[in-house]
């Protein structure tokens, strides 16, 4: 498994709470860096997507860096920080302007000017014109003239996108390729073993690993190369019970959660992470029938399997069949010793590959034609509901369309019959499916109707 790092990218690094993730959520033009007025809320980097003047470029959000600072986790986030530092071909050093400059911001200057990647000092929170003086105090960094701007008011954002632009290497020749990457979301409750399970699938540490639940805050992609295709791994924030998020809890927890159902969202495929010692809870129903309702493909992974004890695996199967409608595999995997971790991508790859695919129209019509010689459809009153046609209608998630005589004749136990069945001929277990059934008068009429209309126009 190889980790793929593409396109020009741009660290944003500098003490904490000095407003970086403000800044990357300004100069990208979203808001999906997580942003709170407590220092440390940002702890891994996170990517974001940019332009300007004609030049894209990927900005990466780093974890305050404190190199005084000896802590456990203040020593991950350095560690990030300087991975960030890298992979970079140009670097933002972020200073807080009203603060002045701290022993933290020369420390890290030391460490910039050591390095052989263009360095652009932005004094942030120059928030109207009487602090634009305050950004001269930075010219004793070494670094260059620094530039004075506002994350909240978005001041002197352009000249700084000017100079980070002008620091660029020159642009590649050349189409860029089209991205056919299966987007693959890490998700599922805190301290179950995400991160972990990410940094073995890129076989180095990308995401920083901690005891302490709740590390991760934001969603992170990061490519990868794996079984000959290409992943975007999304590792994301620790979802926790619905309660405990909407009833006061922190308020940083409510905005992680919301970033883990988006980035769900944006995925074609999701592995819910559980803790195997605990078997399926129901927090792990929830958070993977979350994950299929927003259109992704699914399956569940008992993590930490090398120590799980007593852990019935046919049962923990059999109760996810039972809760879960669209009855997604439960794998077993240990990103500790690397047991079947790489199956867990070929499973996900052979999923987003269900997803996306089409069933010919005469193979599910002896689809349909085997349905109903293994089960005949109910009747009403005398009168029986006949199942006429099938045809697949759109893909990502699969849609189908079912002709019938009658749709008042479908019953919801035939309709999850014919599901179930679906599922079971074409192994699409953990799929979303959408399957209209359509009545063929309703059809018929729709035809007459706009056949009439075309008569009204030649009139």
């Amino acid at each position: 498994m190889t980790a793929i790092f593409d396109g020009m990218k741009v660290a944003v690094v500098g003490y904490p709470n000095v407003g970086k993730s403000s800044l990357v959520n300004r100069l990208a033009g979203v808001r999906d860096a997580v942003v709170h007025e407590r220092p440390g809320i940002t702890r891994d980097r996170k990517e974001l997507p940019a332009e300007w003047a004609g030049r894209s470029f990927v900005l990466i959000d780093t974890g305050g860096m404190d190199l005084a600072d000896d802590d456990e986790l203040a020593g991950s986030i350095q560690s990030q920080a300087r991975a960030a530092l890298a992979d970079a071909a140009v670097v933002i050093l972020v200073v807080d302007a009203r603060a002045g400059r701290r022993p933290g911001d020369d420390d890290l200057a030391d460490l910039l000017r050591r390095g052989d990647r263009p360095v652009v000092v932005a004094a942030n929170k120059c928030d109207g014109a009487g602090d634009l003086a305050l950004a001269a105090d930075f010219h004793a960094l070494g670094l260059g003239d620094p530039v004075a701007v506002s994350a909240v008011h978005g001041l002197g954002t352009g000249d700084l996108l000017d100079r980070v632009v002008a620091a660029l290497p020159p642009e590649p020749e050349g189409p860029a390729p089209e991205d056919a990457a299966v987007r693959l979301a890490v998700v599922g409750r805190p301290n179950v073993g995400k991160s972990s399970l990410v940094n073995r699938f890129l076989g180095r540490e990308r995401v920083i690993v901690s005891p302490r639940a709740g590390t991760t805050r934001d969603a992170i992609d990061e490519r990868l190369q794996a079984a000959g295709r290409e992943f975007v791994l999304i590792d994301t924030a620790g979802i926790r019970r619905q309660s405990k998020v909407a009833e006061g809890a922190d308020d940083v927890e409510y905005y992680t959660t919301l970033r883990s159902r988006r980035a769900a969202e944006r995925a074609d495929v999701a592995l819910v992470v559980c803790d195997a010692a605990d078997g399926v809870t129901a927090q792990d129903l929830r958070v993977a029938e979350m994950a299929m309702t927003v259109g992704c493909a699914t399956a569940l992974v008992l993590n930490k399997w090398d120590v799980a004890e007593d852990v019935d695996l046919d049962h923990e199967r059999a109760r996810v069949a039972t809760k879960l409608r669209l009855r997604p595999r439960v794998l077993t995997a240990s990103a500790r010793t690397g047991r079947h971790v790489a199956r867990l991508l070929t499973e996900a790859g052979a999923l987003a590959d269900r997803r996306a695919g089409r069933i010919p129209t005469p193979e599910l019509n002896r689809f349909l034609a085997d349905l109903v010689q293994t089960r005949q459809p109910p009747a009403r009153q005398g009168h029986r509901l006949k199942l006429l046609y099938m045809a697949q209608t759109g893909q990502r998630p699969p849609r189908f369309s079912v002709q019938v005589n009658s749709r008042r004749r479908i019953t919801r136990d035939y309709a999850y019959f014919l599901e179930n069945r679906l599922r079971d001929r074409y192994r699409l277990e953990g799929v979303p499916l959408v399957i209209d059934f359509v009545e063929r008068r309703q059809r018929r009429s729709e035809r007459s109707a706009r056949g009439a209309a075309v008569t009204q126009g030649a009139r």
